[in-house]
């Protein structure tokens, strides 16, 4: 297991930047499944970006062509660049990882899971 925190969120306005970082302890999450997803009140948690141990990434729609997911392995950070922020990239962004031995989709609470960082786009 590896033990996630992220951060960089924070106040932006529409068409602006900002980068998140997930700080990864415990394991190597070069060895793992990595991904970021979101969350606003009321609503399920929406995939946003996914990075395999062997670099494929994947985006949702909403995202391509915005945001640039990425992993620095030798310091064992995860990233999200986000470019040309909109209103409805509002959310709490969340980190997660999932170990090579698991059987659990990306997306499940068994896996890995940071605190949440807060973006606000306005």
């Amino acid at each position: 297991h590896v033990q996630l925190v992220e951060s960089g969120g924070g106040s932006v306005q529409v068409g602006g930047s900002l980068r998140l970082s997930c700080v990864a302890s415990g394991d190597t999450i070069g060895r793992y499944c990595m991904g970021w997803f979101r969350q606003i009140p009321d609503k399920e948690r929406e995939g946003v970006a996914g990075i395999e141990s062997d670099g494929t990434t994947s985006y949702a729609d909403s995202v391509k062509g915005r945001f640039t997911i990425s992993q620095d392995s030798a310091k064992n950070i995860l990233y999200l660049q986000m470019d040309s922020l909109k209103p409805e990239d509002t959310a709490v962004y969340y980190c997660a990882g999932r170990a090579p031995y698991s059987d659990y989709a990306l997306d499940d609470p068994n896996n890995d899971w940071g605190q949440g960082t807060q973006v606000t786009v306005s």
